[in-house]
């Protein structure tokens, strides 16, 4: 009983930590006069992921750190076709230029370079890991950067706090999405377990979706508030922080040994990632149609993993 009343509380924690989240988001970017897409793409992804670098860094850091990229490519995969689909299936989020120009080529260098380590010796090494993690430097760095420059050119909206109060908000939305998640995964573990369901599979389904649902909460929000900006850089620096961020800092400190099965997961995370940018250049946008699509993608390669293992 105590399991199902902590799942119900988390989720309600998640919706309203999203909600808060997304507002005091909005409101630093029109503080700093910056496009809300630089928001999604640094502050609000980099907050969204603190689960996966929770869980990969821990892991590191114990010595047992083979989760790191399961855990990495399993949420990126979520984050394309279950976060990014369920938003475009609710609202059209529109694809910026700079998002098809940069954005998403680095994600995609990213995920070739997690390919590359992973497929020469089976393990990502230190120096491997260092690299990943320079790239991430490099990447903030010129996003900021590069939006500061910009910033006499955009348009921005009345602030809806004032600094102090918008930082307070993104905060506490933070602190309630990350408490929220854990509540859920660890009582739907429990329930999980309680119907007999193997570890393997409450792995793959339940500890991969659930470090994944800030970033679900948080796009869905944002997109119904009409924030696709922060919606869709959200999902993009999500896996691009996850990628380079979490896998090079999880390596650096102790070096990943991969196991072969994963080598199917990561060829269909790079098929999805460059899908993401042929889709971005030829419509501009993720529709109701993509959207639909890329859930019912998901449900297959859910129904594939499952039968696997």
């Amino acid at each position: 009983m105590l399991d199902f009343l902590l799942l119900i509380v988390g989720f309600a924690f998640l919706v309203k930590g999203a909600d808060f989240f997304v507002d005091g988001a909005s409101s630093i970017a029109d503080h700093l006069k910056v496009p809300a897409i630089v928001i999604g793409l640094t502050i609000v992804a980099f907050g969204t992921s603190a689960p996966e670098a929770a869980v990969s860094i821990t892991a590191g850091i114990s010595g047992s750190n083979a989760i790191a990229v399961g855990n990495v490519v399993g949420s990126n995969i979520f984050n394309l076709l279950i976060v990014l689909g369920a938003s475009a299936a609710l609202k059209t989020v529109k694809v910026q230029k700079r998002i098809i120009d940069f954005d998403l080529p680095v994600m995609i260098v990213g995920g070739l370079l997690l390919c590359l380590f992973c497929y020469t010796g089976n393990v990502v090494s230190r120096i491997e890991g260092a690299i990943l993690f320079v790239l991430i430097l490099a990447y903030v760095g010129y996003t900021v950067i590069t939006s500061l420059k910009s910033r006499h050119s955009i348009e921005v909206n009345e602030p809806k706090f004032n600094v102090p109060m918008s930082v307070a908000v993104s905060i506490i939305g933070l602190a309630l999405i990350i408490f929220g998640g854990q509540w859920v995964v660890d009582s739907a573990t429990s329930i999980a377990r309680s119907f007999g369901l193997s570890e393997t599979l409450i792995g793959l389904t339940i500890i991969s979706v659930g470090t994944s649902l800030p970033e679900l909460v948080t796009s869905v929000v944002a997109a119904r508030k009409g924030q696709s900006d922060i919606a869709l850089g959200n999902v993009i620096g999500s896996n691009i922080f996850n990628i380079l961020f979490i896998i090079g800092l999880s390596s650096m400190v102790n070096p990943i040994e991969i196991a072969p099965v994963i080598f199917t997961d990561l060829i269909f995370m790079m098929v999805i990632f460059i899908q993401t940018l042929v889709i971005s250049m030829k419509q501009k946008c993720f529709n109701k149609k993509a959207g639909i699509t890329m859930l019912i993608l998901f449900a297959i390669y859910l129904t594939y993993i499952i039968i696997r293992n």
